[in-house]
């Protein structure tokens, strides 16, 4: 199912507006491209799909009515291309949008992808997996740089500098 074209339109509207009131004369503005929403579909009750910009291409999960959302609040993205100068106009840029809409809802794609659900909740959480609990919490000798990256951080860890060491990590 279609989103509402009032949604859709809603968000070219706010970042249209960006363009032209915050990114006019910014180096990284493809002046061959346009906003424009591609796509945008009902997936689990909310609008998503595609947006273009001449800085970024996204893939956006807006919100549902009601949600707090002035312009367009909060909403998801997952960054696709930024900034937008391997397309040289706005026909590439959409067909290339509408191929990856059609890959990341396609049904066989799904089940060959790896979520880790599980994984990704207790790393936003910051917490560790039984697994990978350490028997002493006083290390002894400092991780090498290896083994600081294979273990997950919080949000708050990574905002500090944790992954660098010389923290106490």
């Amino acid at each position: 199912m279609i989103c509402p074209e009032y949604l859709t339109k809603g968000l070219e509207e706010v970042y249209n507006r960006i363009l032209y009131t915050r990114m006019q004369d910014i180096p990284v503005v493809n002046p061959s491209l346009e906003v424009k929403a591609v796509d945008f579909q009902l997936w689990h009750g909310r609008c998503f799909g595609v947006l273009i910009t001449p800085w970024f291409m996204n893939l956006i999960l807006l919100p549902n009515e009601g949600d707090e959302w002035e312009g367009i609040g909060r909403y998801q993205s997952c960054s696709l291309f930024s900034p937008m100068f391997e397309f040289a106009d706005q026909e590439t840029a959409v067909a290339a949008a509408e191929a990856v809409m059609a890959g990341v809802m396609d049904e066989e794609n799904r089940d060959s992808i790896s979520t880790r659900e599980s994984e990704i909740a207790r790393a936003w959480k910051g917490e560790q997996a039984p697994d990978e609990i350490p028997e002493n919490s006083v290390d002894t000798e400092a991780p090498t740089l290896t083994e600081r990256m294979e273990k997950p951080i919080s949000r708050r860890e990574l905002l500090r500098g944790a992954f660098l060491g010389d923290n106490g990590q």
